[in-house]
């Protein structure tokens, strides 16, 4: 099974079991991370806001006009940000590194 990292807004960082076809939403909720997620990976609010290590950016799907809409809402927004929602696991994320931004 893939893992992926999450790193936290004090910087320790979390490896989990990450399973294809989850969000990085629905793996953050199922190994207790802190990601809001408040419409439940609707598309229709930023409080799964994360920063993808630079290393994986280019290797996800482009972020459609609706994800970049809705980013435009987060707080502390990055050149690597993405809606956590968005971003669906596949076996070539193995490994993949997401940063909790800050909530100040």
């Amino acid at each position: 099974m893939p893992q992926m990292t999450f790193v936290e807004q004090d910087g320790t960082e979390r490896t989990v079991d990450a399973p294809v076809g989850l969000s990085v939403l629905e793996i953050a909720h199922k190994h207790d991370v802190d990601l809001e997620g408040a419409c439940e990976g609707s598309l229709a609010c930023a409080t799964c806001h994360v920063v993808v290590d630079p290393t994986w950016a280019d290797k996800l799907t482009p972020p459609t006009d609706d994800e970049e809409d809705m980013l435009d809402l987060a707080f502390g927004l990055e050149k690597t940000s993405r809606l956590g929602c968005q971003i669906v696991m596949t076996e070539a994320l193995d490994g993949l590194v997401v940063r909790l931004p800050s909530k100040a």
